[in-house]
C-alpha cells in the first residue's frame, strides 16, 4: 500500500535555519523531516511520509507576499501531495500569517487539502473561516498537544473523511456548524453550566458570542501647541542591556523610562528587546521606532507643549491580548496623573 504524502511548511526558526537574523532566507525545498515534523510524523505513524520541507523567512514572506506564496505554492505542486500542513505556528504572529496564507493559496490553487495550527490570539487565525486551523498553546511547549490533533485531523483529511464539529476534533470555530449527538439532553446540560458559573467554577458555554473590541475614537485636539504628550510602544526599545529584562516574545510586563534630557534616542543608551523582527536597523536608530527626536524638534518648535518625561514600551511579539490591555490600563493611568493629555503609540 501507498504510504500517504505530506508536504510541510515551516518558517526559519523551526526550519533550523537561524533566528531573526535570517528572517530575510528565500523559501528552499528540502526532502527531510525537520524540527515540529519529527512529532507529526510520529503521531501519524508508518502509512504516512513527509515527502518534503519547504522553509521561508518570516521577514521575507512578509515583504515578498506573492513571490513567496507563489514559490510554496510550486514547490508543493512538485510533490503532489495528499495534504499540505504549516506549522504549528503557536504564538509568532508573521510566522502564522504565512501558514494561513499558504495554506489558502496551496487549497485554492491545487486543490489539496490544508492544516496549519497556531495560538487563537495570533494574527493569523483571522483566517480560521478559510483555512482549518488547530488550536494550539502559545509557544512550543505545547508541541506535544498539538502533533496528536493534528495528525488526526490530517488522516481524516488524506481520508476524505468528513469532519466532526470543532469541539470533537479540536480545530478553530470556523462559521460552519456541525450536528452531532451529545451523552446528555440540553436541559441538564444548561442546568450544570449555570450551577458551575454560581459556584465559580469553569464551564464552556455552547453558545459562545462574539467579543467585539470597540473603541470610540478620542475627541480632537483644539491646539497642539499646549498639549503634553505620551510616548508608548509596542516596539519593545529599552535602556541598553534590558535592564527590566523584558521577555523577546510573550511579554509578562513592560518598562517605564525616563527620557529627561535625551534630544534623541541613541544607540548609546538604547535597543529593542523585541524578538518578532530583525532588530539591526531599530539597535543603530532607536528613532525609528519611537521618535523621541522628532518630537524633541517640534516641542523646541512650539508645535507640542512638552513631551513627557517618561515612555512605556513592552514587546507586541506573542504578547496575549489580556496582558497587553492590562499593561495599558497601568501606563494609562500613569500618564493621566502626570497630566498627559495624548499619547502616541507606535508599532513596529
Amino acid at each position: 500500500m501507498a504510504k500517504y504524502r505530506i508536504v510541510h511548511y515551516l518558517n526559519q526558526f523551526f526550519g533550523g535555519i537561524g533566528g531573526e537574523e535570517m528572517g530575510h532566507f528565500e523559501p528552499v525545498v528540502k526532502e527531510e523531516v525537520i524540527g515540529p515534523g519529527v512529532a507529526l510524523k510520529a503521531a501519524l505513524g508508518e502509512d504516512f511520509e513527509i515527502v518534503a520541507t519547504v522553509i521561508c523567512g518570516d521577514n521575507y514572506f512578509g515583504e515578498n507576499l506573492e513571490a513567496a506564496t507563489d514559490a510554496v505554492v510550486e514547490f508543493t505542486k512538485q510533490y503532489n501531495p495528499d495534504v499540505f500542513v504549516a506549522g504549528p505556528a503557536f504564538n509568532a504572529g508573521r510566522y502564522g500569517v504565512a501558514c494561513g496564507t499558504v495554506c489558502k493559496a496551496v487549497e485554492e490553487r491545487l486543490g489539496i487539502p490544508v492544516l496549519s495550527g497556531m495560538y487563537e490570539e495570533t494574527p493569523g487565525a483571522d483566517l480560521k473561516e478559510k483555512v482549518l486551523i488547530v488550536a494550539t498553546a502559545n509557544s512550543a511547549a505545547g508541541m506535544r498537544k498539538a502533533a496528536p490533533t493534528m495528525a488526526a485531523l490530517s488522516l481524516k483529511l488524506m481520508k476524505g473523511e468528513k469532519l466532526g464539529a470543532s469541539c470533537e476534533d479540536g480545530y478553530m470555530p470556523n462559521g460552519i456548524r456541525v450536528n452531532f449527538f451529545e451523552k446528555e439532553r440540553g436541559a441538564k446540560r444548561a442546568v450544570k453550566m449555570l450551577l458551575n458559573k454560581i459556584n465559580g467554577k469553569p464551564f464552556v458555554t455552547e453558545f459562545p458570542m462574539p467579543n467585539f473590541d470597540r473603541v470610540e475614537p478620542g475627541k480632537a485636539i483644539p491646539d497642539m501647541s499646549k498639549v503634553v504628550l505620551g510616548l508608548a510602544t509596542s516596539g519593545g526599545i529599552v535602556s541598553k542591556g534590558n535592564p527590566d529584562h523584558i521577555e523577546a516574545s510573550s511579554a509578562s510586563h513592560y518598562g517605564e523610562y525616563d527620557i529627561e534630557g535625551w534630544d534623541a534616542l541613541t544607540a548609546e543608551g538604547w535597543e529593542t528587546a523585541h524578538g518578532g523582527y530583525d532588530p539591526v536597523y531599530a539597535n543603530d536608530e532607536p528613532n525609528r521606532v519611537l521618535p523621541v527626536d522628532v518630537l524633541r524638534q517640534m516641542e523646541k518648535e512650539g508645535k507640542i507643549g512638552k513631551l513627557h518625561r517618561y515612555f512605556y514600551s513592552t514587546v507586541g511579539n506573542g504578547t496575549a491580548v489580556a496582558s497587553s490591555r492590562k499593561f495599558a490600563e497601568e501606563y494609562a493611568q500613569k500618564m493621566l496623573k502626570a497630566g498627559v493629555q495624548a499619547c502616541i503609540m507606535t508599532s513596529t
